[in-house]
């Protein structure tokens, strides 16, 4: 890499990020104990006040994205209209799901439906009805309401970019509605408030992943630590650097090679757990708890608790919904860089359905497995610690010293694909939108988010984990709503000025296939 590059930053947003995010890391560091108080603070009055919003703008995102792909407009490409896509759909899916789920994914297939059977907020704790309960609200949390907010941001950015000419960066987004000004302070905020949710949410990730990597590490080995929190930031200190030498080599050699080994790994893993497992078990309840999911997601997506106290509701749905919203802006921009040439509604299919097919069939062999276990078996997983479930799980079953290690391997590996995509991202961005940012300020981007990990870890671990994703998510929501008007204004205004959506049902019997489309595809640019 050529350290003397020159480098290339948009002083307006640039300069304001790093102020913010080094004032934060200054407080987490030398008043740890204010910190976390601050933490606890900031969720309370955001669950006990904020927490309709998001349930309401979270539902709105889904509606909305699934209407576009029914709309007229499906047919747009994010591109020229003869332009083809970049990458074939398995690098194109490898890439979305390690950037979209990742670390998360796989801190949480066996810890978050023990949790909700342990301690159900809606029915007997205990008991077989628990733990069907347990994976209708954990497909619910890891559904298609995460990905509608990655598909607003990420179509909202290859729309204006690759269609319109504007550069890949969150403010381009809102042209329709404030036309140049844009390029001015309102747009430096927009995107300063991007790269501050990216931070804190890859972080957030970072975060449980280490914690994750620490137990295995401790578990396997039986080293007894009783604070692990040495070990913690050893380990983040070790997989940034790795993260670093990703971000070195780029998109192609770098990411994409890394997401195709993430995804082989992880379906290795996957489908011996779905082997060696209560195979049968898993099928049944991969139906049931996908049937159970569409069946009440209307009910569960407006739930609130509005009759309780709202303590379930803001630890797990709010922090869920946060901590999507402030992952948006990393995962949409990547998921948009990666998606040229396809059109809106293979956009919205790709990224809506086959991501959430492969995430519930995930969630039912290990959530399940643990459940059966649990209900069925020797026990041994509820009671231990969330980082540590996975483990417990997999020395139930053959081989379960190298399975372990994969798993750690899957870990780590989705660790550097999310600390080097959000690198470029934030780079991206705090660069006015070019796509391919100087490697150098790359490399700065990932010390910096594996240093916001660490400091998150060091004030308050897990809980502030969560309230940095919840707070970060919270003014970006309400950017996220505009964001979604900008994009069906500007939709809108393509179809009167070029002709190309003339009729919502057009009439049968034209040669060529449908009119509709005939007209979203043919004719001169703008």
């Amino acid at each position: 890499m050529d350290w003397k590059e020159k480098l290339e930053l948009s002083p307006g947003v640039f300069f304001p990020a790093i102020i913010i995010t080094g004032l934060f890391l200054i407080f987490g560091v030398f008043f740890v104990e204010q910190a976390e108080q601050v933490f606890d603070a900031v969720q309370g009055v955001i669950v006990d006040y904020f927490g309709w919003f998001y349930i309401i703008s979270v539902a709105f995102f889904l509606i909305f994205v699934v209407a576009l792909f029914f709309s007229p407009w499906g047919s747009i490409r994010l591109g020229e209209d003869d332009s083809e896509p970049e990458y074939s759909y398995f690098s194109w899916f490898a890439m979305l799901f390690s950037a979209g789920m990742g670390i998360g994914l796989v801190f949480w297939a066996v810890a978050e439906p023990m949790f909700y059977y342990l301690d159900s907020p809606t029915v007997e704790s205990e008991t077989v009805e628990a733990a069907s309960e347990a994976m209708r609200l954990t497909f619910f949390h890891w559904g298609m309401h995460a990905w509608a907010i990655y598909i607003v941001v990420g179509l909202s950015l290859a729309y204006f970019s690759f269609r319109k000419g504007l550069p890949l960066s969150i403010r381009s987004a809102f042209h329709p509605l404030l036309g140049d000004r844009i390029h001015g302070p309102i747009g430096h905020t927009i995107d300063v408030l991007a790269i501050f949710g990216t931070i804190f949410g890859v972080a957030t990730s970072l975060g449980l992943g280490v914690m994750q990597v620490a137990a295995g590490i401790d578990y396997l080995f039986g080293l007894g630590l009783e604070d692990a929190t040495g070990l913690q930031l050893g380990l983040i200190a070790i997989i940034t650097l790795i993260a670093t030498g990703s971000v070195v080599a780029g998109l192609d050699k770098g990411i994409r090679r890394l997401s195709n080994f993430n995804m082989t790994v992880a379906v290795i893993l996957v489908l011996f757990v779905f082997a060696v497992g209560p195979t049968v078990f898993i099928l049944n309840n991969w139906v049931e708890n996908t049937g159970n999911y569409l069946s009440s997601i209307v009910e569960t997506t407006f739930w609130i608790d509005a009759w309780g106290d709202g303590e379930w509701h803001g630890t797990w749905t709010l922090f869920y919904w946060g901590w999507w919203i402030a992952w948006s802006p990393f995962v949409g921009m990547f998921i948009a860089r990666v998606s040229r040439g396809r059109t809106i509604r293979e956009f919205i299919g790709g990224v809506l359905l086959v991501p959430v097919a492969f995430t519930t069939f995930w969630l039912t062999t290990f959530g399940n497995s643990g459940l059966y276990r649990e209900l069925f078996g020797e026990g041994g997983i509820a009671g231990i610690g969330a980082e540590e479930m996975l483990f417990a799980l997999l020395q139930g079953f053959p081989l379960s010293a190298v399975t372990s290690i994969l798993a750690m391997i899957v870990i780590i590996a989705f660790f550097v694909t999310s600390s080097d995509s959000g690198s470029l991202v934030i780079d991206m961005l705090a660069s006015g939108g070019n796509p391919d940012p100087p490697k150098v300020q790359r490399v700065f981007w990932a010390l910096l988010e594996g240093a916001v990990a660490g400091v998150l870890l060091w004030a308050g671990g897990l809980g502030a984990l969560q309230t940095a994703a919840i707070a970060t998510g919270l003014p970006f929501a309400a950017v996220l709503v505009v964001m979604c008007i900008s994009l069906l204004k500007a939709l809108r205004t393509e179809s009167t000025d070029r002709g190309r959506v003339r009729k919502v049902f057009p009439a049968k019997g034209r040669r060529g296939g449908s009119p509709l489309n005939t007209e979203l595809n043919g004719g001169d640019d703008e």
